[in-house]
């Protein structure tokens, strides 16, 4: 699986503004909750998606990604990678130009199928060391 180049990931950092999350936690123990905190705090709206949440890190939270209101530009997935042809399915539903994955999530056949489709994928990368890196 390649991955955009590092200036690929700091142009899509940077033109970035709104995260949507899949699987963010409101436990602040998991690490979904503590990655979205910290790009929250880095000037990202983050947007949960967790049917059984409600809110998270003081944003609504939505059971699915069609469910939003308003754009996305990254979609991150904390999500076994199992689930990916799942969520990728739901995710071509949106207009989202970016699906990132986390660290150890990762199916070669969504990535390229998804590539296919026009989108960028990130996948197996966590989005906190990248925005780390990029700065």
């Amino acid at each position: 699986m390649q991955n955009p180049s590092r200036n690929e990931i700091r142009s899509i950092l940077d033109q970035a503004e709104t995260i949507a999350v899949i699987g963010l936690s409101p436990n602040p123990a998991r690490t979904s909750h503590m990655v979205s905190k910290a790009m929250q705090d880095a000037g990202y709206r983050i947007i949960p998606v967790n049917p059984m949440a409600d809110e998270v890190l003081g944003e609504k939270s939505y059971a699915h990604l069609t469910d939003m209101p308003e754009p996305i530009d990254i979609v991150n997935v904390f999500r076994r990678s199992e689930f990916l042809p799942e969520i990728a399915a739901e995710y071509l539903q949106t207009k989202a130009p970016v699906f990132w994955t986390q660290l150890d999530v990762t199916d070669e056949a969504v990535g390229e199928q998804l590539r296919q489709a026009g989108r960028q994928v990130v996948m197996d990368r966590c989005i906190k060391v990248e925005h780390a890196i990029a700065k």
